[in-house]
């Protein structure tokens, strides 16, 4: 399984996270209390034995720069290595990457500088649990040109996707970037006889999405992005591929979320304090990643506590939380109550809070529901955060916005005590 470079497109901009992109890239986005959702793929990655991982990024970067460098560091023994691939101007290049495809044309002279067999190309947005090494081998079995990760998705969420049909053989037949129209989703739609002749593990009705997961043999790859102009994989590149080259689904039926929304990464996050989540963190033969913090275990006293997690270094006293994630040296107060929230946590300790402003964490005596605190947020005694209003979208002010019907109280923002939202 040498020979493989892994490429993880990390510079999007993330704007339908915003405010959790407001001053970070998205893949540096805080997830399930002390990881990263960069860790996921690269993580997912080292565990497949593909340890030579380029991310490549561009919007917001600092702190995601500063992860991976902290985080990911082999010994002198291995040739394993996670280097960050930044847009940059270079003698062929003045431009910032202008799509997926054309990050990974910017930087091909980097990324085939060892002569690779194949290149797999993954979202550093994105969750999952996935054996790689399989994919690579059954592109390998296939001697495809292309092989591009499936799942099979509801009809309501394919017009966000790349949508395809596979013959038999688990070749692309036709694809098409994220269709609108009845008529084209009806065509693309599975049934139980396309369900049952390509062995797929979907339901009827169901349509067959890419998940931007791509491997290509490497000169497949380099040929395609110096003759076809395109930026984006999914709109461009692909379709060109299955036109003109030998292109195959590798069908995956596990878990797998496309992190697009405010709604999806709150659900996500508390989707892990159920009994045998969804995206298993637990399994031992998928170990996720992250930076060591040498931190004291989390601390409890006289709490009322279910379905929550409770991650290193934490303080929760007299509190009372159901479906909730308590981040790295997250703090909840007495009397407070939490439900379906996600506390991101603090990036310090501090003995006494600044004169005038309530402690990093949450104060004495509030009501959260349904929330998301970014790092160091502040939240005053008696504060109520619920959504008193139920407003779905369209709010924002300086230390919060509703998005998707969950309040989202900015990073280091100060929520005076008493304050309802």
């Amino acid at each position: 399984m040498s020979k493989v470079v892994t490429a993880i497109l990390g510079g999007g901009q993330g704007a339908r996270l915003y405010p959790l992109t407001e001053l970070r890239a998205k893949p540096a986005v805080p997830m399930g209390g002390k990881f990263r959702l960069i860790d996921i793929p690269i993580s997912n990655s080292i565990r497949s034995d593909f340890d030579q991982i380029y991310v490549l990024t561009q919007f917001n970067s600092a702190s995601l720069h500063r992860h991976i460098s902290q985080t990911y560091r082999f010994d002198a023994f291995s040739s394993g290595f996670v280097n960050i691939l930044a847009a940059e101007q270079t003698g062929t290049s003045r431009e910032w990457y202008q799509g997926t495809a054309d990050a990974v044309r910017q930087m091909l002279f980097r990324l085939t500088a060892d002569a690779p067999d194949e290149v797999l190309i993954l979202s550093g947005d994105q969750l999952y649990l996935m054996p790689l090494e399989k994919m690579i081998e059954t592109h390998r079995s296939n001697d495809a040109d292309v092989t591009v990760a499936v799942t099979p998705v509801p009809r309501s969420d394919a017009p966000g996707f790349g949508v395809m049909h596979l013959d038999g053989t688990s070749h692309i037949a036709e694809f098409v970037e994220k269709p609108q129209e009845d008529e084209v989703l009806d065509h693309f739609s599975l049934t139980a006889e396309t369900i049952a002749k390509a062995d797929i593990p979907g339901a009827p009705g169901e349509l067959l999405a890419s998940m931007g997961i791509y491997v290509f043999k490497t000169e497949v790859l380099v040929d395609l992005l110096e003759t076809e102009p395109g930026v984006d994989f999914g709109k461009e590149i692909i379709p060109v591929a299955v036109r003109d080259r030998s292109v195959f689904g590798y069908v995956y039926d596990g878990y797998w979320r496309d992190i697009g929304t405010i709604g999806s990464f709150h659900q996500a996050n508390i989707e892990l304090t159920l009994p045998v989540p969804p995206l298993d963190l637990y399994d031992p033969d998928y170990p996720i990643y992250t930076h060591p913090r040498f931190l004291p275990g989390a601390k409890v006293g006289a709490c009322d506590i279910s379905a929550t997690i409770l991650c290193d270094g934490s303080i929760v006293d007299g509190a009372t939380l159901r479906d909730s994630v308590i981040g790295v040296r997250g703090r909840v107060r007495s009397g407070s109550t939490l439900e379906r929230t996600l506390v991101m946590g603090a990036g310090y300790y501090e003995a006494e809070p600044p004169p005038g402003l309530p402690g990093v964490g949450v104060g004495h005596g509030c009501e959260i529901r349904n929330a998301i605190l970014d790092v160091n947020a502040r939240i005053g005694d008696n504060v109520r955060i619920i959504n008193a209003a139920g407003v779905k979208d369209g709010v924002e002010t300086d230390t919060y916005a509703i998005r998707d019907g969950v309040v989202v109280i900015k990073g280091s923002a100060v929520i005076p005590p008493g304050t309802v939202i």
